[in-house]
């Protein structure tokens, strides 16, 4: 299907243009159906005339996306540094963990990008486009590719459950293809590197700062004969049913009208603990020095203490870093207010140090981007606190506002 719009989009209105990052088309880890102009729009950030809704210009991120990884933060528009002089850009972050920045009048890129070899084969390797883009000249958040003793454990058996399935998956690193034959390993995740919430930045010191996920997708594709006997259809479909294709490696999404469905153990979880398989980190926080363009610090983001094996939450405020999803906002006193991650705390961090210098409990999940406004003579920092059934926070219907002293 047509890439769609499913984050936000920002807009210039010097310049008349607004700027939609697009989606991956649908379904997500099969493209043999795909048209010209899907292909071409696919996971990129495209910008448009508001006038005439024509295309001036577009840049995709990921060549014939096979592994759901859309667009899904907005576009940050910046006055980048360059060697000649500063120039109006837009920063695109991906979940590859790239950042993307081209002037956003012309589109043409303000970092080099180089085209590099991908992974090849898989159930397309005639379609498979035979390199990637990637920055190379200014910091990506993308860690190293996983290896066996990456794979982590509550204990020696679930490690060694670990490792078994390592050693059984397909895995060359990111854009890794999608196999039928046997499981692949997507890292990162659809889940980023950079996802829902984008960036931040503070223009008065050339910071950018942004929350990440540091975690693998165990897939696998599975047969249409197979799907269809399991009886797993569209949610839209009047008989559907949400336990059909369920298992201990994940579920099963139809991926409709494609020769395939697709087997998605999010996060790579061990069934019998509901642990994930490769060691912690698995969400950071870092802030990158738009002029220098160095990293001038990244840690792991977000406590273990609504976490724990069998889902029971550990109470530890260790930074283990955790999943996380939703953005932040920088203040003119140089903080960054965030929540995002799974242990439920509204957080306070000085952007030149990363030390974490307030925070607060919510009553629930804390997956928004926050906002601030000046009310009654005093900076008022807001947050919706509503929960998110994915990342496993408690539910509510919050707007919690707190005054900056």
């Amino acid at each position: 299907g047509t890439p769609n719009v499913w984050t936000i989009a920002s807009g210039d209105n010097d310049l008349g243009l607004v700027y939609l990052p697009m989606g991956n088309s649908a379904v997500d880890y099969w493209g043999g159906d795909r048209s010209e102009a899907e292909n071409t729009y696919s996971t990129a950030i495209v910008a448009l005339d508001v006038e005439t809704g024509a295309v001036r210009w577009h840049y995709q991120t990921v060549h014939y996306d096979v592994w759901d990884y859309d667009l899904g933060g907005q576009g940050t528009l910046v006055d980048f540094p360059t060697a000649d002089g500063t120039v109006p850009a837009i920063i695109m972050p991906s979940k590859q963990a790239q950042f993307y920045i081209l002037d956003r009048a012309t589109g043409a890129l303000l970092v080099n990008v180089e085209e590099r070899p991908a992974p090849q084969g898989g159930v397309e390797p005639e379609r498979l486009s035979p390199t990637q883009p990637f920055v190379t000249d200014f910091p990506n958040l993308l860690k190293p590719d996983l290896t066996e003793a990456s794979m982590w454990g509550v204990t020696p058996i679930d490690q060694l459950w670990c490792r078994i399935q390592f050693q059984q998956a397909s895995y060359d690193g990111v854009y890794t293809p999608p196999t039928v034959d046997r499981p692949w390993i997507q890292f990162p995740g659809y889940n980023g590197g950079v996802d829902w919430g984008g960036i931040a930045v503070d223009p008065e010191k050339n910071i950018m700062i942004t929350n990440y996920n540091n975690m693998p997708n165990y897939n696998q594709l599975v047969p249409r004969e197979e799907v269809d006997a399991m009886g797993v259809l569209p949610i839209t479909d009047p008989n559907y049913d949400p336990d059909a294709g369920g298992g201990s490696h994940g579920s099963i999404s139809p991926q409709a009208q494609s020769p395939y469905g697709i087997r998605v153990n999010a996060g790579w979880r061990v069934p019998f603990t509901g642990m994930l398989c490769k060691e912690p980190p698995y969400g950071g926080i870092a802030a990158i020095d738009l002029a220098t363009r160095k990293v001038l610090w990244d840690r792991p983001f977000g406590s273990a203490r609504k976490n724990g094996p069998f889902g029971i939450p550990s109470m530890l405020p260790i930074d283990i870093g955790t999943p996380n999803n939703g953005g932040g906002v920088v203040t003119a006193s140089g903080l960054f207010f965030i929540a995002a991650a799974t242990d439920d705390i509204l957080r306070a961090i000085d952007i030149e140090t990363g030390e974490e210098v307030w925070q607060v409990e919510l009553p629930a999940g804390g997956q928004a981007t926050p906002m601030t406004y000046e009310a009654g003579g005093k900076q008022i920092v807001v947050i919706n606190a509503g929960g998110h059934d994915f990342m496993e926070t408690p539910i509510g219907d919050y707007f919690i506002a707190y005054a900056l002293p």
